[in-house]
């Protein structure tokens, strides 16, 4: 629970940094700042920002057959990788310290506990205070992002508990696993963040109908990504003329308990989303309809989560 009625947040609306790892983690602890400096207590960046969601690329894969090109190109984003602590995380959580925001950052992390050859799409939670306080990894990659990612567990389907209010969320797709949500409305999510790399104009139906489903305030968060922005040693960058010049436009917005915009969507450009949220508007919201609460029915219906951590190997 919330230890004050306002809450000001940020949501950054990046340009993207493919395969330049180094570039990314810089764009974050320089936007973080000025988030902060704008009066920001809670900062959020897209889905994958950090190592990279590879939009329009098939690293030259087929049934059947890959290219040697695409495992070239593959190496790369393997090695732009972070681990899950690493120096990466160490200067992104300075950057939370000096700001004094808490900042969630979605980033590509590297297996660093067995054989380190899968990567896994996160979501960092990093304190105020510049400690690494959650992760959540995906869940479920989409499409052809079972090609580059893993696939999460329970164990991090994590809520943080803050002076801001109780923080937590899914990433892109996941949002659509009506039981995942469930587990996260349980856990009492009032600062719900759902970072994406969906830029359709249909998913801000998503992001609305998040907000009224669990009453909460709603942060969705992509990126701004140009074909242009991808370098031009690329062994696979020809991949990306099937593709429109413009690939993800965005759409970072901010929606209320009741499924009102607070702010954005923001399209086809880098920018900062700021809006303050009153926290007594969850109250108000539940007053007809809280679906872990009075609206539920547990005679009728039960979840069963099983959050402990499932390891490759025994």
């Amino acid at each position: 629970m919330t230890d004050s009625s306002t809450v000001n947040v940020a949501v950054v609306q990046a340009a993207a940094c493919p395969f330049d790892t180094e570039a990314a983690v810089a764009k974050v602890c320089a936007m973080t700042a000025e988030a902060g400096s704008r009066g920001a207590d809670l900062v959020l960046f897209p889905e994958a920002y950090v190592g990279g969601s590879p939009w329009g690329l098939a690293f030259g894969t087929a049934v059947g057959g890959r290219s040697e090109p695409g495992r070239r190109a593959f190496g790369r984003y393997h090695a732009g990788a972070i681990d899950v602590p690493g120096p990466e995380v160490d200067q992104m959580c300075a950057a939370a310290a000096e700001a004094n925001v808490f900042l969630c950052v979605g980033v590509i992390e590297r297996d660093s506990t067995y054989s380190g050859g899968t990567l896994y799409c996160t979501l960092l939670y990093i304190s105020p205070e510049g400690e690494l306080v959650g992760k959540h990894r995906k869940l479920k990659p989409t499409a052809a992002e079972r090609l580059i990612w893993g696939e999460g567990d329970g164990s991090t389907l994590t809520a943080i508990d803050t002076p801001l209010g109780t923080i937590g969320g899914l990433i892109c797709w996941e949002n659509y696993m009506p039981l995942a949500r469930m587990a996260m409305y349980g856990k009492g999510v009032e600062i719900y963040l759902a970072p994406t790399a969906d830029a359709r104009d249909r998913w801000q139906s998503t992001l609305q109908h998040i907000s009224l489903e669990g009453r909460c305030f709603v942060l969705g968060c992509n990126q701004f990504v140009h074909r242009d922005m991808y370098p031009d040693d690329l062994e696979i960058k020809d991949e990306l003329n099937a593709w429109p010049e413009t690939l993800c436009r965005g759409g970072s917005a901010i929606y209320d308990p009741l499924g009102e915009c607070l702010a954005g969507p923001l399209w086809d450009e880098e920018g900062i989303l700021l809006a303050e949220l009153d926290m007594t508007a969850i109250g108000r919201a539940k007053f007809d309809f809280d679906v872990t609460g009075h609206y539920a029915r547990p005679d009728v219906f039960y979840l069963d989560v099983d959050e402990t951590e499932h390891p490759p190997v025994g």
